[in-house]
């Protein structure tokens, strides 16, 4: 997992979230559009039928999230993501992925997505996902999360790679493990703090440490670490 994940140049203060919706259904482009045309601080600058057609508009035109769906023609949502990070462009990219997807999941981690969602998921989760990844973060849909665990748990990873998995957690703290836990059900920061009684900064903080003691980039490949150890 070693794809860069570039500098997104933001939008002016107070000014909307630019974003391109990229599916090769137009109905599925209508309804994204739709829910984002009701938030005033998100503006669907343009939109695209596949893969390519999806790089042209990143190349031209100033983004900050780009909503990529897996399965397109032409080229697919991976093959366009590993274009955007091999040219380094500026954007967030936010994956819709559909159910029994897992395995494009794992493939999209591992070049730098910033966030996951259920093409079938909760509407307010796809503007929570593109808030989030437009302020830098990364953003990880419960449901998506759920599925992973489910398909791994049924032996998709193996059990070496779960063995291998769980003696890399090994490495956190009690606190450090419990939070991340907590991360790979798709739990936001807030709720982490809750329900184990944090503030949120040390809630960061923990997830901070437990990163960079695991060598991954951000909360999504986190989440894989411990996605994998429960599934052997």
């Amino acid at each position: 997992m070693t794809a860069p994940t570039p500098d997104v140049r933001p939008a002016p203060r107070g000014a909307p979230i630019r974003v391109l919706v990229a599916d090769d259904d137009p109905r599925v482009r209508e309804v994204l559009a739709g829910t984002f045309a009701t938030c005033p601080d998100i503006d669907v600058v343009a939109e695209a039928a596949d893969g390519r057609e999806a790089l042209g508009v990143v190349r031209s035109r100033l983004l900050d999230v780009v909503v990529l769906d897996v399965r397109m023609p032409v080229l697919d949502g991976l093959g366009a993501l590993e274009v955007i990070r091999r040219e380094q462009l500026p954007v967030r990219v936010v994956v819709l992925t559909s159910f029994g997807e897992s395995e494009y999941v794992r493939r999209a981690i591992g070049l730098g997505a910033d966030g996951f969602l259920l093409k079938s998921g909760d509407p307010h989760d796809l503007l929570r996902a593109v808030r989030g990844t437009a302020a830098g973060e990364t953003w990880l849909s419960p449901a998506v999360a759920h599925q992973v665990a489910r398909d791994l748990r049924r032996g998709h990873a193996g059990h070496t790679a779960a063995a291998r998995a769980a003696g890399r957690l090994g490495a956190l703290t009690a606190r450090e493990r419990d939070v991340a836990d907590l991360l790979a059900q798709g739990r936001t920061n807030a709720e982490i703090a809750t329900d184990l009684h944090l503030s949120e900064s040390t809630v960061k903080a923990y997830v901070s440490s437990a990163m960079d003691r695991l060598g991954v980039r951000n909360r999504v490949e986190l989440a894989w670490q411990v996605w994998s150890a429960r599934g052997g």
